[in-house]
């Protein structure tokens, strides 16, 4: 198997484990198991846990950048390309999988020292902030970049607000409450 098969099928194993079990409840072995690997073979790949940590973090969020802005803009211009986000997160929400964001999982796992991976998920944060600016400068009437920058913030704050209280639920209502509010705030 070529070497980089090898890595993906690591970085996909260790994604879903951690996404399902928590970064901290998650081992090396267990990793290593579930691959088919040999223990060598997963340290050629990456020196520790933590290398590991972020390139699952990165994984999961080129997926979802990817997959949000394809939904999004596939939508008729103006607000409801806005308004999707939610939609997707319905679907996510839906999924058989869903286990809430998955950033938000690691990073409440990590010491506070941890900067490494504070720093990605704060990277991604803000590249999904600025994903929506985009939306909101392309289907909105707005011309300050200060107004697209609060409002944009503001639909991040109902977005990641609904997928927490989803998951603590096990109920769609937060999505479809954070939808509602989003209207409001870009009308």
């Amino acid at each position: 198997m070529k070497h980089s098969e090898v890595k993906n099928r690591i970085i996909e194993t260790a994604s879903f484990l951690f996404y399902k079990n928590g970064y901290n409840s998650t081992g090396i072995n267990e990793i290593i198991s579930e691959a088919g690997i040999a223990k060598a073979t997963l340290y050629n790949h990456f020196k520790s846990k933590e290398d590991i940590c972020l390139a699952y973090l990165r994984f999961k969020n080129t997926t979802f950048i990817k997959d949000i802005e394809a939904f999004t803009t596939s939508k008729p211009k103006g607000e409801t390309q806005i308004l999707a986000v939610f939609d997707f997160l319905e679907l996510f929400f839906q999924d058989k999988d869903f286990n809430g964001c998955w950033c938000i999982k690691t990073v409440s796992e990590i010491p506070i020292d941890n900067q490494r991976i504070r720093d990605e998920i704060q990277t991604q944060k803000n590249n999904f902030i600025q994903l929506i600016a985009t939306l909101v400068t392309n289907n909105l009437d707005i011309l300050e970049e200060a107004r697209i920058k609060s409002i944009s913030r503001q639909i991040y704050l109902l977005y990641e607000s609904a997928v927490g209280e989803s998951h603590l639920h096990q109920l769609n209502w937060p999505i479809k409450e954070a939808k509602n509010l989003c209207s409001q705030i870009i009308l």
